[in-house]
């Protein structure tokens, strides 16, 4: 039987991470560097503000509103792949408990909550957390709940590659492509990388957990249940996959349109992916790669100062907003669980 844990002490004990020195101060960190690179690059930045002051504000909360829509759509994914590794988890008989998935506007807010968290912490902690929450929410363990996020990577990893390889070869063909090598390499290698990881867990895994102390183990066949029992019904989830990504290069379509400036489709997908790739870098919301990386992307077709002004505005949905309204749904997060836990002991002493 896995063991009860207290979710009010887990709450608290997660906000102090979340809300801690540490994470602040990598915050603080984050924002000098943007400034060092407003103040170090050379760009007349005088035009580039002139730019942004000049936007058309209904195209950008046209921009701003997809954005969250594709939030929808992710979260729908994920419930199909934790339903997928929950009937699996229920055939192998696991005596932990019945795994209750919330509805597709609750995973939605997870991931969310999970992209906040990486805008204010280092090295990504979001989905580590956003898993947690997760376990917490559908009463599985944290092991279990991770290995479904890994699995939605994967199927990440696979439809920015595939998109991004149609968008490059479209980019080529019309106006030639000189962007960073960098976003051309990255994708197959995280698609080659995952594939493989997901290779070893299905031919070797369980051989392996056998060589490993009987706690440990445990937890690894919990989270090879919630990997590999994920991979199901994969035209659907890989159709809700690729309608988040497109939302994706909508958003930043519309945000370059907002700014009177048009690069084509197919740039517009490779610089919307690659903002997606550079963001995966461990810096909070990967501050100081994607500012640069998208700005160059775009210079392949724009002046520096239209170049800039977007790659500028675009963070402010991508970066600044998720800040502003990951934080909100974080914080009323905190606030029911909080009430749940001091409800518990009265409705606990009523029934007995």
């Amino acid at each position: 039987m896995r063991r009860q844990i207290d979710p009010s002490s887990q709450t608290d004990s997660l906000r102090r991470r979340v809300l801690s020195l540490p994470t602040l101060l990598s915050f603080g960190i984050a924002t000098a560097f943007i400034l060092f690179l407003a103040t170090g690059v050379d760009l007349d930045w005088g035009e580039t503000w002139d730019n942004i002051r000049s936007m058309d504000p209904w195209l950008y909360a046209v921009a701003a509103v997809l954005y969250y829509i594709s939030f929808i759509f992710r979260g729908a994914r994920w419930r199909i792949l934790a339903i997928n590794a929950a009937a699996r988890r229920n055939d192998a008989r696991r005596d932990d408990g019945d795994v209750r998935v919330p509805s597709t506007v609750g995973m939605s807010q997870l991931i969310l909550i999970g992209w906040f968290v990486n805008s204010i912490t280092w090295l990504r902690l979001g989905d580590a957390y956003r898993a947690h929450a997760f376990a917490e929410d559908s009463n599985s363990s944290f092991s279990w709940s991770l290995g479904t996020v890994l699995a939605e990577r994967v199927l990440d990893m696979v439809a920015v590659a595939v998109i991004m390889a149609v968008s490059v070869a479209a980019v080529a063909l019309t106006i030639g492509f000189s962007g960073s090598k960098y976003i051309l390499i990255v994708p197959p290698i995280m698609v080659v990388g995952a594939i493989a990881l997901v290779g070893l867990m299905v031919k070797f895994g369980a051989r392996l957990a056998k060589l490993l102390p009987s706690r440990i183990e445990a937890a690894y066949h919990r989270f090879h249940d919630g990997t590999i029992g994920s991979f199901e019904q994969l035209p659907a989830v890989m159709a809700l996959g690729i309608v988040g990504w497109l939302l994706e290069i909508g958003r930043l379509h519309f945000v370059l349109q907002a700014l009177g400036i048009d690069i084509g489709l197919p740039l517009t997908a490779v610089v919307a992916l690659g903002h997606a790739i550079l963001s995966t870098v461990p810096t909070p919301g990967g501050v100081g790669a994607v500012e640069p990386g998208v700005t160059g992307l775009l210079l392949i077709k724009l002046s520096r100062p239209d170049a800039a002004a977007a790659a500028i505005l675009d963070r402010t949905i991508t970066y600044v907003s998720v800040i502003a309204v990951g934080g909100l749904v974080f914080l009323l997060r905190q606030v029911i669980q909080m009430r749940r836990a001091k409800r518990r002991p009265q409705v606990e002493a009523t029934s007995s």
